[in-house]
């Protein structure tokens, strides 16, 4: 019997959304929902994702050589994949994404318009 453990690589998916895609975010705050935004960085072993201007936190920090005043500052915090959905670069619409071989590799497709999303 094989067991899963957190930091076994064997068990990790393929994600649909890279970094420096647009994605909608679909459920979470009301006030981060239905504009597109950029993907900043992607934590696979985590499902998670960092978006331009969505789930920012405030920290509290205190003075350093790099920031002498301290206070508090705004960090975007990451949020769980299952709560994005990818943009179709064409039309600008939510869609579902897919995966095809095309000329010998395995591409990703807008399940909605069927377009090759580079």
């Amino acid at each position: 019997m094989i067991k899963k453990t957190g930091n076994d690589k064997r068990f990790t998916p393929k994600l649909k959304i890279k970094k420096g895609d647009k994605v909608v975010v679909i459920s979470g705050a009301f006030k981060d929902r239905s504009k597109p935004r950029e993907v900043l960085e992607v934590f696979p072993d985590k499902n998670r994702a960092i978006v331009d201007g969505v789930n920012i936190r405030k920290k509290h920090q205190k003075p350093t050589q790099a920031n002498p005043n301290g206070g508090i500052i705004d960090l975007p915090a990451p949020i769980h994949l299952s709560n994005l959905m990818l943009v179709d670069p064409r039309t600008g619409e939510p869609t579902r994404v897919g995966r095809k071989e095309d000329d010998g590799k395995l591409v990703r497709y807008s399940k909605k318009t069927g377009n090759i999303i580079k």
